[in-house]
């Protein structure tokens, strides 16, 4: 609150005025009570000159009580010093100004007052000692140098730290730049391994049904050629039978070739059914692979979205510190509503962080997982395309031969030294078949013990 005074002429600028500003109020009426001197307080004092706008009065004792004066402190600004001067002006016009005062103490009851300078800063008693220890002398020019260099030293300041929280932000801003994209960059990379590992992953299974395919045409081709060379038995049979009908001249020999004939069919039955088998073999060999293939293919896809999440995750994290950061740095952060949404940002971002640490295990198997399962892609593939290009041109014998199935064609061979052809094919067929079911029998063992000459020796059983 300001006074309206009349105008009063400029103070000189080289006057030594008490600071802060500071009147001095005299002739306040005491009264003896109780053995000391009594009188009015300084919030009733304060009440009294409230229209000067006073931040407090402070009524000076000693000994004997109350001495009747009293100092009154105003603002220490421009503000300050007018009311500190309208309060001057205010006891001039009445009378009870400092000339009035000295020229005249026995102002009866009437207060007096005025704005204390050196004259009562330097004079002794109770005021100059209050002013002396509370206060300094300081001109009009000393105080508006002093407040321009604090001005100045504060507008420094100020241009200083916004300087910095300007460099600072710009560094936050580059890094968040460069931070996002790095993110882009990897979740762009990303993308490209999944396509590139799609697209593996399609080539595989085109070149694995291919694969398929031909194994079960080829199997199919052996198939009906056992088929047709069981018809051509069968007529042959026929054939043999009308010719023993009509003749029984070479009824012996006919018997011979009607044995040889059912000994070829059993073999010929024998080997479809192996084929059959086969097939069988082959086909659920093809749904166990297929079935594994899903498997691992649903395992692998569930990794790649805990490596998503994952790494979604930490573009969340790191943008909430870069608005944490710029939240910090903003003008203002300190009123209450910046602190909460700080503060919930703080806690947003701890959440992220202990998500974040709870999925980087899943993320070191996902590594491993995804390595070893390229590597077993590449050397997968790499086994089909060597097996297709080593097929030999026109229908190849594509089947399965179990450990320790014996060579048809190689004993077949070693007999046609000595046997005709026909002879020879059906003594293999009839062996083999005789050998395949002594392997398969876990009783058997290809050596017995003798006793010769009282010691232990093996001789060899087999193949006899």
């Amino acid at each position: 609150q300001q006074i309206a005074v009349e105008p009063q002429p400029l103070p000189n600028r080289h006057e030594k005025f008490v600071w802060p500003w500071m009147g001095v109020l005299v002739n306040v009426p005491t009264e003896w009570k109780d053995g000391r001197q009594v009188g009015e307080s300084g919030n009733r004092l304060k009440g009294e000159l409230s229209q000067f706008c006073p931040l407090k009065v402070i009524p000076l004792w000693n000994f004997r009580g109350h001495t009747g004066n009293a100092i009154v402190e105003f603002a220490k600004n421009w503000n300050g010093f007018r009311n500190a001067l309208a309060f001057e002006k205010y006891f001039e016009a009445g009378g009870c100004g400092r000339r009035d005062w000295k020229q005249n103490q026995n102002q009866g009851s009437k207060l007096c007052g005025w704005v204390a300078r050196a004259e009562d800063y330097n004079f002794p008693g109770l005021i100059g000692d209050h002013l002396r220890k509370n206060a300094d002398l300081k001109t009009i020019d000393d105080l508006e140098n002093e407040g321009t260099r604090k001005n100045n030293k504060l507008v420094a300041n100020l241009a200083n730290q916004i300087e910095v929280k300007n460099k600072y932000l710009q560094e936050l801003e580059l890094r968040y730049n460069e931070t996002t994209l790095s993110l882009e960059k990897m979740m762009g990379q990303r993308e490209q391994r999944l396509q590139a590992y799609n697209e593996e992953i399609r080539k595989m299974q085109q070149l694995a049904r291919r694969h398929s395919e031909k194994i079960i045409d080829e199997n199919q081709n052996l198939r009906s050629e056992l088929e047709s060379k069981m018809s051509e038995l069968n007529a042959r049979s026929k054939e043999l039978d009308d010719l023993a009908a009509k003749s029984s001249h070479d009824k012996s020999n006919l018997e011979q070739e009607k044995q040889k004939n059912a000994i070829k069919s059993n073999h010929l039955k024998l080997a479809t059914a192996e084929q059959q088998r086969a097939d069988e073999d082959v086909v659920k060999l093809v749904r166990d692979q297929k079935r594994e293939k899903v498997a691992a293919l649903n395992k692998i896809l569930e990794l790649e979205q805990q490596l998503e999440a994952k790494q979604t995750l930490e573009l969340e994290i790191q943008q909430l510190k870069g608005k944490l950061e710029v939240m910090k740095h903003m003008p203002g952060h300190e009123d209450s509503v910046s602190k909460d949404k700080i503060n919930e940002l703080s806690e947003e971002l701890q959440d992220k962080m202990d998500e974040l640490d709870a999925m980087e295990s899943l993320n070191q198997t996902l590594v491993i997982k995804e390595s070893k399962s390229n590597t077993e892609m590449q050397e997968a593939r790499k086994e089909l395309e060597n097996g297709l290009l080593n097929l030999s041109g026109g229908r190849a014998h594509i089947g399965i031969k179990r450990m320790g199935e014996l060579d048809l064609k190689a004993v077949s061979n070693a007999l046609g030294q000595k046997l005709s052809k026909e002879d020879a094919e059906v003594t293999a067929a009839i062996l083999c078949s005789k050998w395949e079911a002594e392997i398969r029998n876990p009783e058997w063992h290809p050596f017995r013990a003798v006793m010769v000459d009282g010691k232990e020796m093996y001789d060899r059983v087999a193949y006899r």
